[in-house]
């Protein structure tokens, strides 16, 4: 395994806003662990921005009562998640100021926006040409896979069921062993064997790392690179990408396909 690593409790961390996807359980859960970080000089942000649809969400039930009260401001934002991104991440990457320290608290349901938005974006930014998501077929070496119906591929190192919280420190809690694997380090690896074996792949990977109190989350100067990436390969001609939102041991995949650029007209 690489140097990439779990946790960054040792480091006092900034943060600008921090997105929590969904107000309910786990929405609640972390919105009370950042609070709790915050208050012992963990970390700092600007704000929490809980994206719920539901008005009476659990989150909104806790702020009348006083619960979800901290050294943090909570601004809720009531709209779909997908809506959400497209206009949060499509102002980030319009402008590197627009969300400085920004953050984003994925929730271990939802679909997979990450990839959504990077896949919508290159069909915004390559429209004359054909921009398809095809199901992931030679998938990375990991004990446990499975495609989703949505196209979206499913990976995990574990064969177990983990706890919703675990932070996947270096030690398993389940194995009781030092940990040595981590999905990004074997994305990766099989993104290159893949180009060595004259199948050029490119991994655009968002490492959702565990920063304070049992919050995993990753920047969203990540997503917008990832962006940047796909865009300069199909700038360069025809791309295969794999997308991944992971952790060291679960994660979700959607294969990213452009076309060339003589290949005709594509209306996504």
């Amino acid at each position: 395994m690489s140097g990439i690593e779990s946790s960054r409790d040792d480091e006092r961390q900034h943060y600008g806003s921090i997105v929590v996807v969904g107000g309910g359980c786990y929405g609640t859960y972390y919105v009370r662990q950042l609070q709790r970080a915050a208050r012992a000089g963990a970390l700092t942000a600007r704000e929490i921005v809980v994206v719920d649809r539901d008005r009476a969400c659990a989150v909104v039930r806790e702020i009348a009562t006083h619960e979800a009260e901290g050294p943090l401001p909570i601004r809720i934002v009531i709209a779909d998640w997908r809506e959400f991104f497209e206009d949060y991440l499509d102002r980030a990457a319009g402008a590197a100021s627009a969300h400085p320290g920004d953050a984003i608290v994925p929730s271990p349901l939802m679909p997979h926006l990450m990839g959504e938005w990077l896949v919508s974006r290159a069909r915004r930014r390559f429209a004359d040409r054909s921009v398809d998501t095809k199901p992931v077929e030679r998938v990375p070496e990991v004990p446990w896979e499975r495609a989703g119906k949505d196209g979206t591929h499913y990976v995990s190192f574990a064969t177990w069921m983990c706890p919703v919280n675990c932070v996947e420190p270096r030690t398993c809690p389940h194995t009781r062993d030092k940990r040595t694997w981590s999905l990004p380090v074997r994305i990766g690896e099989h993104a290159r064997s893949e180009t060595d074996d004259g199948r050029p792949l490119l991994a655009a990977t968002l490492f959702c790392r565990h920063r304070a109190y049992g919050v995993g989350m990753f920047d969203t100067a990540e997503v917008v690179e990832a962006d940047t990436r796909i865009g300069n390969a199909g700038d360069a001609g025809a791309a295969e990408v794999l997308i991944g939102t992971v952790s060291h041991c679960h994660g979700a995949l959607t294969r990213l396909v452009i076309g060339p650029k003589d290949a005709g007209s594509h209306v996504a």
